[in-house]
């Protein structure tokens, strides 16, 4: 019963800071506000976050440990089969980033301002680009991808993701972002392709 009380205080404090770094900014939210949004003390704020930066960083790593858990499933077939099945993932990412947000870019912006934040963030970035250059030497291992610079076609599937989230939060009913994904990897695919 600790355990439960104790998850359901920390998930109040995560969606009260949502909420408060949406409204304020990162730099004008406080502990305070956040604390009164959840309905929590500071000390029940201290306990479960050290700064209001852990509670920033745990926002973001909420994120993309989704992320991580969805391309972790995708992996079947051909390598083009794989990154065909990725854009399955760009639904749950355009709905959780378009509930966020003000907290996407506040991301953004922080890492810009901040070593410690740019560090988090920069991490699963790169990351992400040696899973996609992994992916692609498998692909030119079976014979799917015809030869190229694995991290450069990396660097290309990383920075299309990333750019399509972005369309996709600013102008969420602009296009249809499932479809547009679909294409544009089927687009970089045909360049890739052996």
């Amino acid at each position: 019963m600790p355990q439960q009380r104790s998850e359901e205080t920390r998930a109040r404090i995560l969606d009260a800071a949502v909420r408060r770094f949406a409204i304020a900014g990162y730099d004008a939210a406080s502990v305070d506000d956040i604390c009164a949004e959840a309905g929590v003390s500071k000390g029940a704020f201290y306990h479960h976050y050290p700064t209001k930066q852990a509670v920033f960083l745990a926002l973001m790593q909420g994120w993309l440990t989704t992320i991580d858990m969805g391309m972790g499933a995708t992996r079947q077939g051909t390598v083009p089969e794989t990154l065909v099945e990725m854009t399955n993932l760009l639904p749950g990412v355009f709905a959780a980033a378009e509930d966020r947000l003000p907290m996407f870019l506040e991301f953004w912006l922080q890492a810009s301002r901040d070593e410690k934040v740019w560090k988090a963030i920069i991490a699963p970035y790169r990351h992400y680009q040696e899973h996609f250059a992994t992916l692609v030497e498998d692909g030119i291992s079976e014979g799917s991808l015809k030869s190229t610079d694995p991290h450069v076609a990396a660097q290309v599937i990383v920075s299309l993701a990333v750019g399509l989230v972005l369309q996709g939060v600013l102008d969420p009913h602009g296009e249809d972002w499932e479809k547009t994904a679909r294409e544009s990897i089927q687009i970089l695919l045909n360049g890739l392709a052996k």
